[in-house]
């Protein structure tokens, strides 16, 4: 399947017993970086258990353009060997990011303090979506930007020749924005200050102090403050990236509300500010349990066991975890169907502005196939009907987004009657074995 092409409908049936282990594809935000870095670094990186979906290889397509040597083993080894900070050539062509949110912001920010003109693109999905935040931050720097109406791609940045280090205080909860601005601090001499009032995923601080970078991260009154030296020499690394606990969400949420299942899903990261969805499922009273806990490559890790959990309750999700589950609220609505009482889930305004407007097409959806949704600017709420209680039997539609319809496929599994998304294409920018991995566990998935 691809997330560019011609749609592919996909059906998800009514089954019973999912069990087995999925072995689910390697962090997403983890394998864009460990691009992005090695091809910032001095001599060769090597990288194990990349996702190799097709965000992260629009990556590893742009660090070529940059000059860099990206090439993979037949083992599924891959070997970055990077042109340092700052020494990006400029591309002959224009980069495309496809589905990537997270692909395009990062490199923007890695390129902004060079001295080059890029111009960047992206599919129907990429090319709505705010880039402003990212470029606003990035123009204090010296860095440039000409794009659509609205800060839309296509976008040429062109690279400040003489960038300042800057500080910044990040206006709403983004890792993208955290990580673009620390990124393109990297090529300014002196220190660049980020601030945020939220903690956000901090792959970002942890893999630069791995590559070898000055930076600290202190709480303040001010909030988080990172402060990064800039123009320092990257060191190349050796990097086994863990499973992404946002692909987890999806065979780990199917046991959960599908009758007689028992999956076990490995070696998934658990970094504190990525591990919000399986707090508050377990606080809903699902039955998931962390075994085998440890530590791989400077991050939590553990085997995640869900067993299908009918007591489950709505409860309101704090706000201030909003941050470390952003992108699991789609799945965590499709579970609070299935719990009884109404899951309120507020500070989720970032959903709006994701590969889709992540609130709205959840709610049209999960009301199609007869779950009460409200809904407000910055919230909103679903009324659950409890074990199978939802009706099923609607076509949803995916706006191109990987993470709506791999949800409504989960719902399918549980619902009365089967659920169909109208495209089911996007899902390989982030999970591309998703449906042989969910067949092999007892799901019914049919593409037509």
């Amino acid at each position: 399947m691809s997330g560019h092409g011609t749609p592919v409908p996909m059906t998800s049936h009514p089954v019973t017993g999912l069990t087995g282990t999925a072995e689910v594809p390697g962090d997403k935000s983890i394998s864009h970086r460990s691009l992005i870095f090695g091809a910032m670094a001095v001599g060769e990186t090597r990288v194990t258990g990349l996702l190799e979906g097709d965000d992260v290889l629009d990556t590893a397509k742009a660090m070529r353009a940059f000059g860099a040597e990206v090439t993979r083993d037949e083992d599924g080894t891959w070997h970055i060997h990077g042109v340092g900070v700052g020494g990006f050539a400029e591309p002959d062509q224009v980069i495309d990011c496809g589905n990537s949110g997270t692909g395009v912001r990062l490199i923007m920010g890695a390129a902004a303090t060079c001295p080059i003109s890029v111009t960047y693109t992206g599919d129907a999905s990429l090319t709505k979506r705010p880039m402003a935040r990212v470029t606003d931050p990035l123009a204090l720097f010296g860095t440039q930007a000409v794009g659509r109406s609205g800060g839309r791609l296509p976008m040429t940045l062109v690279g400040a020749a003489d960038p300042v280090p800057v500080r910044y205080t990040v206006p709403v909860p983004s890792a993208q924005v955290k990580s673009a601005v620390l990124l393109a601090g990297l090529n300014a001499p002196g220190k660049t200050v980020v601030i945020e009032q939220e903690a956000t995923r901090d792959h970002t601080e942890r893999m630069l102090a791995g590559f070898g970078a000055e930076i600290t991260v202190e709480d303040t009154d001010e909030g988080r403050v990172i402060t990064l030296t800039g123009q320092p020499e990257l060191q190349p690394q050796v990097i086994a990236v863990p499973r992404d606990p946002s692909s987890a969400a999806f065979p780990v949420c199917a046991a959960l509300i599908t009758p007689g299942s028992d999956v076990l899903v490995p070696g998934i990261g658990l970094n504190p500010t990525r591990a919000g969805l399986y707090t508050t499922l377990r606080e809903m009273g699902a039955d998931l349990s962390y075994e085998n806990m440890r530590e791989e490559g400077g991050e939590p890790v553990a085997d995640l066991r869900a067993r299908f959990s009918p007591d489950m309750k709505g409860i309101e999700v704090p706000p201030e975890r909003a941050a470390s589950m952003i992108d699991e609220y789609p799945i965590l609505s499709v579970v609070a169907s299935h719990a009884s009482g109404v899951t309120m889930m507020r500070g989720v305004k970032e959903l709006r502005v994701k590969e889709s407007d992540r609130i709205d097409a959840m709610a049209t959806g999960l009301r199609a196939n007869g779950i009460a949704v409200d809904e407000g600017e910055d919230w909103w709420s679903v009324h659950g009907e409890g074990p199978g209680g939802m009706a099923g039997g609607a076509t949803v539609q995916s706006h191109l987004d990987h993470r709506i319809a791999m949800s409504f496929m989960v719902a399918g599994m549980a619902s009365k009657a089967p659920i169909k998304v109208d495209d089911g294409s996007p899902i390989t920018t982030s999970f591309p074995i998703f449906e042989p991995l969910m067949t092999a566990l007892g799901a019914e998935l049919r593409t037509r």
